[in-house]
């Protein structure tokens, strides 16, 4: 039978299960990456399980998130890092190396492999003909050592290219019309996969800027072929030898089919708060912009500055505007130094940071409140950029440079000038200065690990009762994102390997009270919360499971989840429950108390069941998706608990 690219890549795969869409299917990582908002935990989570060293053909940690120093939280935590990366065997990519997505593609990627991620980005590398996939943090955990990694069988939706994008018009816009068209839940339980002849007109980077954002339309990964011109690219960075081609079958068909023709897609921009809010920019030209900002792993390529840098080259941006330029590589910021990119952009009045994630996680150029920040990130979430009443709009680099310069939203196309002619450098610089490699097992064997006084153990979590009476703590909408469960930025993530401490900002941004409300629910039994559709969605950070359930989260019952954080909550014991009536949401009030008996054997028979609404004699059916190893760690009470018994 013809398969498609994906097919290939799973069936080459595949350890259990069999590959029917919503079939839990187990599948061989043959490389992880991490980065240090969420890698303190899975390297605390390697020395839980008494990792020997690391079992997968490459795994590397970033350092790329947390570089603010501000006091010795985060420099402490990278000397951890460190320690953990000698002591198992993994890459280690130094601060300052670059945003681990792009950084990733040019040293390690390789086509026709697994990449398993504890961010939500790790999606990125599809581009590179992999099968790329975020997950939380102990299921790479796990990877790293071996395991399989459990995931139901994704659909596969292919999309056929035609034609080639117009000037002034670049990936971004093509990732934002996907968005416009099926909004942030139109990928869930799918793969994307591109082919047809307008793949010949996408650089390797410009794949990179449209499957990295497969993750804003929820899919679990994103892929393209592995074909010349990702050889090429591999030729550039010294390692043609990585190459294989990797091209779907004559004859292979998808599970979904959609046309996309390049040459009719139009500037785009994603108002305020999500990357699904997809407008043309001629509808909101002419708002007035306070920042303008370049860079992250959703526009990382040379081209996307050069293009930026051109266009305001011997040009001033507009009085009250930051133009802020975030590098996503030192290999690819040398390259710009070296063209005058970077001169071009200081002129016009630029102001470059280093390179890292910085303003995208809200580590850093956090807009003023009240003003309108314009940028070419992947994500607008509510309260991301560091500003809490923030007004994020996603946008093209040649959207964010007309738009500095004039102080207000632009099309491009309005500007009066010839749409520059960008080439990438002819042999690009190769930089491995700033990752080092794995250590030989007999000296990693004896590095001991260095633990700072912010690093704090995993609690243990109970076993799940039978049996539970307990409150409705919060009661929220549609689309509730983990920043919304648990912010990132500068105020939060330096406490990422400290969970009494980072627990305290859980729900904050939808409920100040939370943290007290569900400290005190600990010792009574715990709590439940209620939500919409897409609850979950965005970034792969476990903590937003995690610390929930240190505070006494026991159930989450919404209308549906997002993949990743489904996964987190089944790994840290709190049972997922969506409605079988999406109309008994309305029923439901915060505060009320739910009550559930007979728990353990409803979870094992994996039946719908109902659970009662005490004192208002009404009862609600709910449903579980728990595969039979799912049901196994639920009822111990989480994933750790679950290895523990099975190392025994």
């Amino acid at each position: 039978m013809p398969l498609n690219v994906t097919q290939k890549l799973i069936k080459d795969h595949l350890t259990s299960g069999e590959m029917v869409p919503g079939n839990e299917i187990g599948l061989k990582i043959d490389q992880t990456l991490t980065q240090d908002a969420t890698g303190t935990l899975v390297m605390l989570e390697l020395e839980a399980m008494e990792l020997d060293a690391a079992k997968t053909e490459a795994s590397a940690q970033y350092v790329d998130h947390n570089l603010i120093q501000e006091d010795s939280k985060n420099p402490d935590d990278h000397l951890f890092l460190h320690s953990a990366t000698r002591r198992f065997g993994l890459y280690h990519s130094r601060p300052g190396n670059g945003v681990s997505h792009p950084v990733h593609m040019q040293r390690l990627a390789k086509p026709g492999k697994t990449l398993l991620g504890s961010d939500s980005h790790t999606c990125a590398n599809g581009c590179m003909g992999m099968l790329a996939m975020g997950a939380g943090g102990i299921d790479v955990a796990l990877a790293i050592a071996g395991e399989p990694f459990y995931v139901k069988m994704p659909k596969v939706w292919g999309i056929k290219l035609l034609g080639e994008l117009p000037d002034w018009v670049s990936a971004k816009d093509m990732i934002l019309e996907l968005l416009r068209r099926h909004d942030v839940k139109g990928g869930v339980g799918k793969v994307i996969e591109y082919y047809g002849p307008g793949i010949k007109t996408l650089s390797a980077m410009d794949r990179h800027v449209i499957a990295n954002m497969g993750a804003e339309l929820g899919a679990t990964g994103t892929v393209f072929p592995s074909d010349k011109e990702i050889k090429r690219f591999l030729a550039e960075q010294d390692r043609e030898d990585d190459w294989i081609e990797l091209v779907a079958d004559r004859g292979a068909t998808y599970d979904i089919d959609e046309e996309l023709d390049l040459s009719k897609i139009e500037p785009l921009i994603a108002k305020p708060s999500s990357p699904g809010n997809v407008v043309s920019v001629t509808e909101v030209a002419g708002t007035p912009i306070y920042q303008s900002y370049l860079g992250s792993s959703a526009n990382p390529g040379f081209r996307d500055f050069a293009i930026a840098a051109e266009i305001v080259n011997g040009k001033r941006v507009a009085d009250g505007v930051s133009f802020d330029i975030n590098p996503t590589s030192k290999q690819m910021l040398t390259d710009l130094v070296k063209e005058s990119h970077i001169a071009s952009l200081l002129q016009s009045g630029g102001r470059l940071h280093q390179a890292g994630c910085n303003g995208c996680i809200g580590m850093g150029q956090a807009p003023a409140s009240g003003r309108n920040s314009l940028r070419t990130t992947p994500r607008n979430f509510p309260g991301r950029s560091g500003t809490r009443e923030d007004s994020v709009y996603l946008c093209s680099p040649e959207t964010a440079a007309a738009s500095a310069l004039t102080g207000k939203i632009t099309d491009p196309r309005t500007l009066k000038m010839k749409y520059p002619n960008v080439q990438d450098p002819k042999k690009p610089t190769v930089d491995i200065n700033l990752l080092d490699v794995p250590l030989p097992y007999e000296e990693a064997k004896n590095v001991k690990l260095h633990k700072g006084p912010n690093i704090a153990s995993i609690p243990k979590m109970d076993e799940m009762p039978d049996e539970l009476e307990i409150p409705i703590l919060l009661k929220m909408g549609d689309n509730i994102s983990t920043d919304e469960i648990l912010a990132g930025g500068a105020r939060v993530l330096p406490y990422r390997s400290n969970l009494p401490e980072i627990s305290k900002f859980t729900f904050e941004i939808v409920d100040e009270t939370y943290y007290q409300r569900g400290k005190e629910t600990v010792e009574k039994g715990g709590h439940a919360v209620v939500g919409g559709f897409n609850y979950g969605q965005g970034s792969s950070r476990e903590h937003a499971a995690l610390a929930p359930r240190y505070l006494g989260l026991r159930v989450a019952l919404v209308k549906d989840f997002a993949r990743i954080h489904w996964q987190n909550l089944v790994n840290f014991g709190v049972l997922p429950l969506t409605f079988v009536n999406e109309e008994d949401y309305d029923m439901l009030k915060q505060g009320d108390i739910i009550q559930v008996t007979g728990l353990k054997e409803k979870v094992r028979k994996g039946d719908d069941f109902t659970i009662g609404i005490k004192g208002k004699n009404q009862q609600i059916k709910v449903r579980q998706a728990l595969s039979e190893r799912q049901k196994e760690i639920m009822l111990k009470g989480g994933i750790i608990n679950w290895v523990k018994e099975r190392a025994i």
